[in-house]
């Protein structure tokens, strides 16, 4: 581990395999300065191998940090190591977030909070529908299908290329998730008021098929959790056929929120300037 980390004030950490495109640093950095407080965030790779000693050295508080983020591919194996996860971690299987309290490890997941937070902010009345699509079945999806339920969505239609993983979400979050197979998506879209990708598809410039976003209902909203680039080609397609987009950037700036105030007891916000640093660090590495 490096020894080079300040130790003036608390120390926290966004770790995955690989981490080096991750913009958290750059999340909290801009918090860090923002509000005045003595404290660091960096990024940490850690191997998988390696991931039960790096937990083990939080618990014993010899690591120096008081919690962190956690990314790709350690979300699983965290919540399964933590002391205390709470019941969105449990429910999901995974955690992105990890502090200490009272010398127990606890775990949260906030990449729901994010999507919602998101959409909130930046298209309010979203969730004043009850249906919604939920395009993919991956990794991505809990915590959207999670968030959209509880929201109070009646149905939620979850939409995949092979049907049996959209089943294992149907039966991982209850009677209000239903899972199709993708020759099924203009059949469920039929009047939904939320259409949400989040698939890989369109990320990085790659090509994306062509949807048909008609069967909308008209005042729905289409939303991508994809954020590179940051009008994808479902967004732009949806926003040609006369619909409301929301990009996803907006929830990797609010999932970070709940884990910064754990650590550093300040609430931040997330505001235009912070979205502007973000956009351009996104566009100087494209």
């Amino acid at each position: 581990m490096d020894d080079s980390r300040e130790t003036f004030g608390p120390n926290a950490f966004v770790t995955g395999f690989p981490v080096r495109h991750s913009r958290s640093p750059l999340i909290h950095g801009y918090w860090l300065k923002k509000l005045g407080i003595a404290g660091s965030y960096r990024a940490y790779e850690v191997a998988p191998a390696d991931f039960a000693a790096f937990i083990g050295s939080l618990k014993d508080q010899s690591s120096g940090f008081i919690g962190g983020n956690v990314t790709i591919p350690h979300k699983e194996l965290a919540c399964q190591l933590a002391d205390s996860p709470d019941e969105l971690s449990q429910e999901l299987g995974a955690s992105n977030t990890l502090w200490l309290e009272e010398g127990k490890l606890h775990s949260t997941n906030t990449d729901g909070h994010g999507f919602t937070a998101n959409l909130n902010a930046r298209h309010p009345g979203w969730d004043k529908h009850e249906t919604a699509i939920i395009l993919g079945a991956g990794g991505a999806s809990r915590a959207v299908i999670q968030a959209v339920r509880d929201r109070g969505f009646r149905e939620i239609h979850v939409v995949n290329r092979t049907a049996a993983r959209a089943q294992e979400l149907a039966d991982r979050f209850g009677d209000k998730v239903y899972a199709h197979p993708m020759g099924a998506l203009a059949e469920v879209m039929k009047g939904a008021g939320l259409f949400v990708n989040t698939t890989s598809l369109g990320m990085d410039g790659e090509t994306a098929p062509a949807i048909d976003f008609s069967p909308l209902d008209s005042n729905a909203l289409v939303t991508d959790i994809v954020y590179v680039p940051l009008k994808t080609p479902l967004l732009k397609q949806a926003e040609e056929q006369g619909f409301a987009i929301v990009d996803g950037l907006g929830m990797l700036l609010h999932q970070a929120v709940p884990g910064f105030e754990k650590w550093f007891s300040k609430r931040p916000v997330v505001d235009d300037e912070l979205r502007a640093l973000v956009v351009a660090d996104m566009e100087k590495h494209r």
